[in-house]
């Protein structure tokens, strides 16, 4: 006969000092909420990154005095994370590692996955993990044959997501169970708010105080003038800083041009870099890094180029890499083997890794949610409940023409937990969440593929503005007060403070990067053909003089097989342009590159004619 644990035992939770403010805060105003017999069946918890949430997961069901609780997590990472808090053989087990409980017994966990999982594994526990997609559709295994009484507590970790139709199947199958929303955000990034009246959320400012979170900035880079051609007349003109901004904010094209123009990106690398280089020199730590965010593959590349030009150890990861070369890029960060790691919203929910301390924004951003879960990256601590500590400094960096600064006026309001401020967000562009599949955004692949409308030529003066998410910073007072007192007038403190120099680029640097980059552009072509074309990347059109093998060597070496016929193809083009032969990219000149890069896709047009034209 089961014992309901999260009834028998008695957690210590008030007055535990090893647990954080918003864990004891938040488990009160769990079990106030439902003492009520008028209580709402669903409600929200917001806290911010880094504020132990995952910790308030575990104490939730002894708030309610769950019988049994299925905690439910996006993805598989964070649901693993969150069954190691309820695992008693695992040595940082959430309980012991707090003193909620000390001895004599603890809820039975289990997890659903795959098929390992039966039945009386779940009779057995008194809390279920697993990710949504383990309980998809409505003819799901488990959702078939469990009753409708099971669970009578669900907990949803990224509550966010929980608006998706996946999530809802849950809600009907278990329709008296209590359900707990959990969240760094309470909308998606389509705008759509989380379920659930909101009972608790810790600002914060709060966080930032308690040293749960990094102290935050946002540098704003401000060019005096700049010089684009305008799309509707091919007219090029000169504008000042406000018109920048309000071309940031009323124009798309103008947008996207600032974060992928050479002229106005390098900005943004080069202040991150000043930004990372002020961290190193004041914490004697190397071990920070910058994570930039990008539009697209493509523009991954460019980014990744632009840092290594600049003697920097960069790369990148995105959806579109195999798995298993993502996992080695976030192998190379884990060892600080990186200073720069660049993605397209592929670091979401559960990654961590605390030495993020500069996010560069080279993407657009139409909402709140997606925005601050990337600047979520850099608030981890390194130095716990230490608010002053040098360590735990981050720092935003964004272009004027970007319109990022709405969005950092947005967060600087989520940051006082304004919760009128939750029904203003503004509304995404076109970003569906149709299925629970889509927890990573990717961009349109038609806006991706669009050509840049607007042609940035140059920007004079670039000028840099700090913004404080909260303002109180006592050391930089003290600083200034010492400059003034050995006689430097304000006006040249702001002078030199506020000046971008650009970051010195060797001939040979950018040769070397360029070199590189050319290798991700040849793979991304080779690949994108594939797709177009409709090619099964297990089949065996392209390599017609293999002998067949067995199905599992076909599907061990296809992929890999079939890029790299078509890949060699791209780099046999690539080498006759420029007269040299394969294996001889190391000799490649700085103008043999630019000649490359001005006709890549005729090289690659011609590549893809020269192989399948010989199927036709």
């Amino acid at each position: 006969m089961k014992k309901d644990q999260f009834v028998q035992l008695k957690p210590r939770v008030q007055g535990n000092p090893k647990l954080r403010d918003p864990q004891r805060e938040g488990f009160e105003a769990i079990a106030s909420h439902f003492a009520g017999n008028e209580a709402e069946r669903e409600v929200g918890i917001v806290l911010p990154v880094g504020c132990g949430k995952s910790g308030l997961i575990a104490i939730s069901p002894f708030a309610l005095g769950a019988r049994r609780a299925l905690v439910v997590a996006p993805g598989l990472s964070i649901a693993s994370q969150l069954l190691r808090d309820f695992d008693p053989a695992h040595p940082g087990m959430f309980y012991l590692k707090t003193g909620v409980l000390t001895g004599g017994g603890f809820p039975e966990p289990a997890e659903i996955r795959g098929r390992s999982t039966n039945r009386a594994d779940l009779e057995e526990a008194d809390v279920v993990v697993t990710n949504i997609h383990q309980l998809q559709g409505e003819d799901n295994r488990w959702l078939a044959q469990l009753p409708e009484d099971f669970f009578d507590v669900i907990l949803f970790d990224e509550g966010h997501h929980n608006v998706a139709e996946s999530w809802d199947t849950l809600r009907r199958k278990f329709p008296a169970a209590k359900i707990l929303n959990f969240s760094a955000t309470p909308t998606r990034a389509d705008g759509q708010l989380m379920s659930g009246k909101i009972i608790y959320s810790f600002p914060i400012f709060r966080a930032i105080e308690r040293g749960y979170v990094k102290r935050l900035k946002a540098v704003v880079l401000n060019p005096t003038t700049l010089r684009y051609v305008r799309q509707i007349d091919g007219e090029e003109v000169t504008v000042g800083l406000d018109e920048v901004r309000r071309l940031g904010e009323d124009d798309a094209d103008f947008r996207r041009s600032i974060v992928s123009s050479p002229e106005t990106l390098n900005t943004i690398v080069d202040c991150s870099i000043r930004e990372l280089q002020k961290l190193w020199a004041a914490t004697g730590d190397r071990r920070h890094k910058i994570i930039a965010s990008a539009l697209n593959y493509k523009h991954c590349i460019q980014i990744k180029e632009a840092y290594v030009a600049r003697g920097l150890r960069a790369d990148y990861i995105h959806s579109k890499e195999d798995g298993r070369a993502n996992e080695r890029v976030l192998e190379k960060l884990n060892r600080h083997e990186l200073e720069v790691i660049v993605q397209v919203r592929k670091l979401g929910e559960g990654f961590d890794h605390p030495y993020l301390s500069v996010a560069a924004v080279c993407s657009l951003f139409a909402n709140l949610a997606p925005f601050a879960q990337f600047v979520g990256r850099i608030m981890r601590v390194i130095e716990q409940e230490a608010p002053n500590s040098p360590l735990n400094q981050g720092t935003v960096v964004f272009h004027a023409g970007a319109n990022i600064a709405r969005r950092w006026t947005d967060f600087q309001a989520f940051s006082q937990a304004d919760q009128n401020f939750f029904d203003q967000l503004l509304p995404v562009e076109g970003v569906s969440f149709e299925s629970s599949n889509e927890l990573v955004v990717e961009p349109n692949p038609a806006e991706a593929a669009r050509t840049i409308a607007v042609e940035i030529r140059n920007q004079e003066e670039v000028m840099l503005e700090e913004i404080p998410l909260i303002e109180q910073d006592v050391q930089a007072r003290a600083a200034l007060e010492y400059l003034v007192g050995r006689g430097y007038s304000p006006d040249q403190i702001r002078q030199e403070a506020e000046r971008l120099t650009p970051i010195a680029v060797t001939k040979q640097r950018k040769r070397q990067a360029e070199r590189i980059s050319l290798d991700d552009l040849v793979k991304t072509a080779a690949g994108r053909i594939l797709r177009q074309r409709g090619i099964n990347f297990e089949g065996f059109d392209l390599d017609r003089q293999r002998r067949r093998q067995s199905n599992y060597i076909v599907l061990k070496t296809a992929i890999d097989r079939q890029v790299y016929v078509l890949k060699t193809a791209i780099d046999r083009q690539v080498y006759q342009l420029v007269g040299k032969k394969p294996g001889q990219r190391s000799d490649f000149t700085q103008a043999d590159f630019d000649q490359v890069q001005a006709a890549f896709d005729q090289l690659v047009d011609a590549a893809a004619k020269e192989i399948f034209d010989a199927q036709a």
